[in-house]
């Protein structure tokens, strides 16, 4: 069924004249990602020509999805913007709060039971606002939207970094926090710096037992954790045209771990064959009408130097299978290289577990690729070493996967299949065979392996690699097997060798599900009761944030974070989702995970009001009950990973005023200012080195804020000296206005207000 196809065709009918327009202003051909964003100005039909990685521009997504763990606080303040019913499509689903711990059946119980209040908190509100309900077990939000509601040519935002997978059906889909959400949601435009474009030519076609995965694997060995920052990288080429829709979305999905706004594809046949296969036939004949205006332009990919921002050319004839990490998705390093590079680490070499899932990797071709591996284990007499762990991307691939046999071949193998959800790639691993904080290994299909990521241990040696890869490790238990070149002992004493995968786009017997999880809203929803118990400790109506002001005197040093401080460090998931609803509760674990550069030890930070040492949100809540503001320092990319708003909206509860860093990522620096707080950046990154311990804060000329005017900051020292230096920023007049009013969410309701 296609969702949503009145709203589709609009887009198809208007894109064309946009696009048309947009390139007789620009004065020469569009790139995929430029035609996608002239098409959805919030002002219409384009009349400038925006200058990239400089002008914010105004936007009007299609479409938005919310995942269970972040729509929490998106909903709370969506019920305070005045508003009946969402302006656009939007969806919920139930994902996150599943814990992976004994299988399917009895984890999901479980989590109905324990999560009962948070779900229908979030059935209520979806129903009284119009919003589409995917249950809990429905499947991972990024799967179930490419099989559901991404289209070619779209554009999309969601509360979730990795809502960039639907760039695999050609889609402009970006992650934002839940404020930006509540802006569409309400009827506004979505704001955003016009991207930078970054060309990704891919030559020749995957062979052996190179994978979808390995291409993004690679760039992000190129490009780094934050090569893609402010981009959006745009797939073309002979290649591009030889990987399947789901493949794809594979690779756009892992573009959030290289920073990049996005990730797209233009829309090719098979993209077309994907939309058939998943009961969209009518968005695929819309789409062909207008083919030409759904990819780049033929000069553009032609002469790419010329259009892009960077190029970058790989030929899939030639690349290698690849297992990044540990700790960082960017680590890069060939299979067969990696067992050198372990035992020169100290890596531990023997595999504990193999996973395989997440939204990366969790279609039904990733599935049956995995599989066609697992059962050449079982057929010769192969006993896998490692434990194995599956998580089916939508109920609809497991259904399927199961009435194929697919399923099962993983079950012979001993594999525990997990729920329709995200599971150990967010940290919702209830893991038995460790305890404690033991040095170990695995690998997975997941998109993230940051330290303490899947298990909580910060010792689980985390790494990154294809399906098909992750089970031909597992099955050999050592981290330096190479499928390749390497042989197995059969339990006959036998040496045997693994073949290559193989795998299937598409089902050959067609999709089919009983029930997919999904819940329509009812038309008029005025008549639904959304409570909130005041002593839940699991959800907690919001107050709105008062102003900071422009007088900051006074303030204290909270934290000086040295080297990687992601949205995981600054707001952990794990066992800390159960209080995503409630942000006193969720503050607790406020920056609990950042090294501290004095004493290089985590939470574990000066009170200088007592001259002792605690945790850093008791230590925060201790200046803020004293009326004191607090100040976060911290490193390159500070806040790289998850869209989670948590990450900002904990230290606006907790009383900090400004976080001042090196350098952003995209969306961590969005939501700070979201949330009405001040994201700086050192004028001169060496001044990172003068911020002492003790330090008192004075902000000279905050009177003075204004667009690309540069702040003056006192770092007042213990001694009598001070330090005054110069940071950045890149706030324009409505941040700044966000910033003056409290917060972007008490701007739109004094608009709301003043214009009922």
């Amino acid at each position: 069924m296609a969702f949503d196809i009145d709203m589709i065709k609009k887009v198809y009918k208007t894109m064309p004249e946009r696009v048309d327009k947009a390139r007789a202003i620009v004065g020469k051909p569009l790139t995929l990602s430029e035609k996608i964003l002239y098409a959805h100005l919030w002002d219409g039909n384009p009349t400038t020509a925006f200058s990239r990685g400089k002008d914010y521009v105004d936007f009007a997504p299609d479409r938005i999805a919310l995942q269970d763990a972040t729509a929490q606080m998106a909903l709370l303040q969506f019920m305070q913007a005045g508003k009946p019913k969402v302006a656009v499509p939007t969806t919920v689903h139930c994902d996150h709060l599943i814990q992976a711990k004994q299988g399917a059946a009895p984890d999901l119980m479980r989590a109905n039971q324990t999560s009962s209040e948070v779900f229908d908190f979030l059935a209520s509100v979806s129903n009284k606002y119009g919003i589409g309900f995917w249950k809990p077990g429905a499947g991972i939000i990024h799967q179930v939207v490419l099989e559901n509601y991404a289209f070619p040519g779209g554009m999309m935002i969601g509360t979730d970094s990795h809502t960039v997978n639907a760039g695999g059906l050609g889609m402009v889909a970006i992650g934002v926090g839940g404020a930006d959400a509540v802006d569409v949601m309400a009827g506004m435009a979505w704001e955003l710096k016009f991207p930078k474009l970054i060309g990704v030519k891919l030559t020749g076609k995957l062979n052996g037992w190179t994978a979808s995965k390995d291409v993004i694997l690679k760039v992000a060995g190129i490009l780094t954790v934050k090569g893609g920052t402010g981009a959006i990288v745009e797939y073309f080429g002979p290649g591009a045209k030889n990987l399947s829709c789901t493949g794809k979305g594979t690779i756009c999905n892992m573009g959030a771990e290289i920073g990049a706004t996005t990730s797209t594809f233009g829309y090719d046949d098979s993209m077309e064959r994907f939309l058939r296969a998943t009961d969209r036939s009518e968005i695929a004949d819309e789409a062909n009408k207008i083919r030409e205006y759904l990819t780049g332009d033929a000069e553009v990919y032609e002469n790419p130097e010329l259009y892009f921002d960077e190029v970058i050319e790989i030929d899939l004839d030639t690349l290698r299978p690849h297992l990044n990490g540990p700790f960082t998705p960017d680590l890069a390093t060939p299979v067969g290289e990696l067992g050198k590079l372990a035992k020169e680490n100290g890596w531990p070499i023997k595999v504990e577990w193999g996973l395989i899932g997440s939204c990366t990797n969790s279609s039904y071709e990733d599935l049956t690729r995995a599989a066609s591996i697992a059962k050449q284990a079982v057929d010769k007499k192969i006993k896998a070493k490692s434990d194995f762990g599956i998580n089916p991307g939508s109920e609809q691939i497991r259904f399927t996967a199961e009435r194929d046999g697919v399923l099962k071949v993983f079950e012979d193998l001993n594999a525990t299949i997990f729920t329709n959800a995200c599971g150990p790639c967010i940290g919702q691993w209830d893991r038995s065979d460790m305890k404690g904080d033991e040095k170990n290994t695995i690998v997975h299909s997941f998109n993230r392996n940051f330290s303490k990521r899947a298990d909580g241990n910060p010792n689980t040696h985390a790494f990154v690699g294809s399906p098909e890869m992750v089970a031909a490790i597992a099955i050999s238990g050592r981290l330096d097997f190479d499928p390749m070149t390497d042989t197995l002992i059969n339990e006959d004493g036998e040496e045997v060798k693994l073949e290559a995968p193989q795998g299937l786009e598409l089902p050959p017997l067609g999709f089919d599900v009983i029930d997919s999880g999904y819940v329509e809203p009812v038309k008029d929803g005025s008549n639904v009761e959304v409570t909130v118990n005041p002593k839940s400790e699991r959800l907690q109506l919001l107050d709105p944030f008062k102003p900071i002001g422009n007088t900051i005197r006074g303030a204290k040093l909270l934290i000086k974070a040295h080297g990687k401080c992601t949205t995981d460090h600054i707001s952990m998931a794990g066992p800390w989702l159960r209080y995503r609803g409630h942000l006193d509760n969720i503050s607790n674990n406020m920056l609990i995970g950042a090294v501290n550069a004095f004493g290089m030890k985590t939470n574990f930070v000066k009170n200088q009001l007592t001259g002792e040492y605690g945790g850093v949100p008791d230590v925060a809540r201790d200046y803020k009950a004293n009326n004191i503001y607090s100040v976060v320092v911290g490193d390159h990319n500070y806040g790289e990973g998850s869209s989670r708003e948590h990450a900002a909206m904990e230290p606006r509860h907790l009383g900090v005023a400004a976080v001042i860093v090196k350098s952003f990522a995209r969306i961590h620096e969005t939501n700070l200012k979201k949330q009405g707080m001040l994201g700086l950046t050192f004028a001169n990154e060496s001044d990172y080195d003068l911020i002492q311990e003790d330090d008192t804060i004075n902000f000279l000329d905050l009177d003075q804020f204004a667009p690309d005017r540069p702040l003056t900051i006192a770092f007042v020292h213990t001694d009598g000296t001070k330090d005054v230096i110069k940071v950045n920023h890149t706030y324009n007049q409505q941040q700044i206005d966000w910033f003056n009013e409290g917060s972007a969410l008490n701007l739109i309701k004094k608009q709301n207000a003043s214009s009922n």
